[in-house]
């Protein structure tokens, strides 16, 4: 008997102090809980865009709307009111609910359309479209194209040579539609704005002046640089020509001269 006492006194005093490290677990594991709750529950108001808005855009108030952020995941930098950013210029576009950060905007001096848009170090440049050059409007704003020339060369400018002479080339804009604006269906454009550098533009220039250009749309993952030797005429016209074979018989044949004394005569072979 007094073993067994002895062994039912062991037991309850093990399920007691199991009693107490699960209610002290308990405690501890909801006393987390609640900081944690606690802590996401704090916000703070962020300026986030109310639309999708188009790049050169002007912000007004009707574009932007106070959405309340959690404080652990506002951005480094943002703005808490719409009054900071009223006015100043978009250098991208935005997604709606997108939070509005300073890398967004042009600079405060900056002027609303396409301006702001363009690269530091590039030009904004207009060429002259037409339906096939814009591949009846497919070619938008923010597409990359290759740009084609074909120029009259040679004496007296009696041949002509058609070049690729720049790839990968922004488009920011075809006619009024700017990057970043929808428009529905494709439309023809008029005029084509392309983002070059000043080297660049002065190609575009000469080309557009003094020959023809054309537009080859590219695939927007595919930067690679293609080295090519220019057509003319005479290389287009060789394309997909079978190689010639020479036979035997045809054409002069080996000379050989035989002289005899003073005597010289010439045998062909």
């Amino acid at each position: 008997m007094n073993g067994s006492l002895k062994s039912m006194v062991q037991l309850g005093l093990a399920l007691l102090l199991a009693l107490c490290a699960g209610i002290l677990v308990f405690q501890w594991m909801q006393a987390k809980t609640t900081a944690g709750r606690g802590q996401q529950a704090r916000t703070a108001p962020l300026v986030v865009a109310a639309r999708e808005l188009p790049a050169g855009a002007r912000l007004a108030p009707g574009m932007l709307r106070i959405q309340n952020y959690p404080e652990t995941m506002l951005p480094a930098q943002h703005y808490a009111t719409v009054q900071e950013v009223e006015g100043r210029i978009l250098a991208s576009g935005m997604s709606a609910n997108e939070p509005l950060t300073p890398s967004r905007l042009a600079g405060e001096a900056a002027a609303g359309g396409i301006s702001a848009v363009i690269t530091p170090g590039k030009r904004a440049m207009a060429v002259k479209g037409n339906k096939v050059m814009g591949l009846a409007g497919l070619i938008r704003p923010g597409n990359m194209v290759d740009v084609l020339v074909t120029l009259p060369v040679g004496d007296k400018n009696s041949k002509t040579m058609t070049k690729v002479v720049l790839e990968n080339v922004p488009v920011l804009a075809a006619g009024s539609q700017m990057t970043g604006e929808q428009e529905e269906g494709g439309q023809h454009a008029d005029i084509y704005t392309l983002e070059l550098t000043p080297q660049e533009s002065e190609k575009v220039a000469l080309a557009s002046t003094q020959g023809t250009l054309h537009f080859a749309l590219r695939n927007a993952s595919d930067t690679e640089t293609v080295f090519t030797e220019g057509a003319d005429a005479k290389t287009a016209l060789a394309s997909y020509r079978t190689a010639r074979v020479s036979r035997a018989g045809h054409g002069p044949g080996n000379a050989v001269e035989i002289i005899t004394g003073s005597k010289r005569s010439q045998v062909t072979f």
